[in-house]
C-alpha cells in the first residue's frame, strides 16, 4: 500500500501576464522547478519573511 505524505493542496485558477509568465518560466528553470512550484516557492517566502506564516509544522493560530 503507498500512502502518500504530501498535503493536500488547493487548486485555483490564476490570470496572469503573458510576459509576467515567461519571466517566472525562466526563472523556474533556472532553479529546477515547474512554474507552478516556483511561484509556491516565491509566495511561501514572501509570507515568511512579512511573518505570516509560522514555521513548517506549526499551524497558524487565528
Amino acid at each position: 500500500m503507498v500512502v502518500s505524505l504530501m498535503a493536500k493542496k488547493k487548486n485555483f485558477p490564476l490570470r496572469i501576464d503573458p510576459h509576467l509568465y515567461e519571466v517566472l518560466e525562466r526563472w523556474a528553470q533556472d532553479e529546477f522547478r515547474s512554474v507552478n512550484a516556483h511561484i509556491e516557492f516565491l509566495l511561501r517566502e514572501a509570507a515568511r519573511k512579512e511573518g505570516r506564516l509560522k514555521k513548517e509544522g506549526k499551524k497558524e493560530q487565528e
